[in-house]
Parts: structure tokens; sequence; C-alpha cells
């Protein structure tokens, strides 16, 4: 008897064509999935920012209206009590008189994931602002002070929502 031993070390052209195909199946369910997770990474990372930023804008107003009292000059600054700009909160304000030294309000500048600024920009520059006497939907700042801040970015959110209405 005469035994003929084959030895097939390599695949076949089907099986190939097979892996390929299960590979490119599996790789077209992941991808939309994973940019999935960006967008709602960046979702969070912007909806953390704009409650920092507003946070910190009412701690500054809450300070300044600790300062106003009968017997205290009132602290520089606008008379509405909210910060000229968004520096402010960063930089810090002295409040005269309420604690010494300045007070901050934030560690950093906070930036707007879906619109961040621009090359050469302050990272203040990116985000929408509105001051005490603009409307609440309003798109242009009145430069008096800062009352809220909102994203610039023209994008919809996973739920549908605009950006720039959170």
């Amino acid at each position: 008897m005469c035994r003929v031993l084959h030895n097939n070390r390599g695949l076949s052209l089907i099986e190939l064509v097979v892996t390929m195909v299960i590979l490119g199946i599996l790789a077209s369910l992941i991808l939309p999935s994973a940019q999935m997770t960006s967008t709602r990474v960046k979702e969070i990372e912007l909806k953390r920012n704009l409650r920092e930023i507003r946070n910190a804008i009412d701690e500054y107003k809450k300070n300044y209206d600790k300062a106003v009292q009968p017997n205290l000059p009132p602290p520089e600054g606008p008379k509405s009590g909210y910060p000229i700009d968004l520096q402010e909160l960063v930089k810090g304000h002295d409040f005269g008189g309420v604690v010494k030294g300045k007070i901050k309000f934030l560690r950093r500048p906070l930036t707007d994931p879906f619109n961040p600024p621009k090359e050469g920009d302050a990272p203040w520059e990116a985000w929408g602002k509105r001051s005490s006497e603009d409307e609440s939907d309003s798109n242009s700042w009145g430069e008096q002070d800062i009352f809220d801040v909102y994203s610039k970015s023209d994008g919809k959110a996973i739920d549908g929502t605009k950006y720039k209405d959170w």
C-alpha cells in the first residue's frame, strides 16, 4: 500500500474571500458605533463645559452681590454684577472686602469641542455670549457683561437638538 500525503499549508481562495467578507461585515458594524461614541464623548464634554462656565458666572454674581453692601463701596465692573469677559473667571476678581485678594472661578479656559478656537484666537472667542441686557435667544452679544454662554456650532446633537440651543 502506498500512501500519498498531501501537505496543504496555504489557504484556498474561497477561504480568503469568506474571511475578508466576514471582516468587512464586522468593520461596517463597528465603525458607526465608534463614530457615535466619539460624538457622544464630545457632547458630554460640551454639556460639562457649559455647566462649569455657567456655574462660574453664577458664583461671580453671588460674590458681587455679597460685596454690594450699604457700608462698602461697590466693586469695580459692570453694575449688573456679571463678569465683563470670560477670562475674568480664570484670572479672578477682587470684590473688595468680601475676602482678601482675588477670587478665581475657573482653573483654566474651557473650550467648545464642536467649535474649537481658531489658531491664534483665545479659547473664549469660540463661545457665543449673551449679556444681561440681551434677549434670551439672541445670537449677538451686547458686550455689557457676560450673563450666559452657548455653543456657536451649527451641528445637531444625537437627540436632534442643536448644540447652540443647549
